[in-house]
């Protein structure tokens, strides 16, 4: 029998820290809507992914996608630089 292959989570956030080498820090926000009342709250999660390039910077919007464990904190590589973040 074949083994089937699952498709890997991808996520889009945007980079809140590039100080590591080959790791960034991705905020990834979704909104939930509160049990009782119904209204949509914004939350938040912080990862860390794996950059090997060292291509993204502080701001820009990323997509990252699941991986095995590189580290005791990362578990996400980054996939693509969707929108660069605009320099001032």
């Amino acid at each position: 029998m074949a083994e089937v292959e699952k498709k890997a989570r991808t996520v889009t956030g945007k980079v809140v820290s590039d100080k590591m080498d080959k790791s960034i820090t991705v905020v990834v926000e979704r909104s939930v809507a509160h049990p009782l009342y119904g209204k949509y709250v914004r939350r938040s999660t912080k990862m860390h992914a794996h950059d090997e390039t060292n291509d993204a910077r502080m701001g820009d919007t990323v997509t990252i996608q699941e991986t095995r464990p590189l580290s005791k904190t990362k578990t996400w590589k980054l996939v693509e630089i969707v929108e660069r973040a605009k320099e001032v």
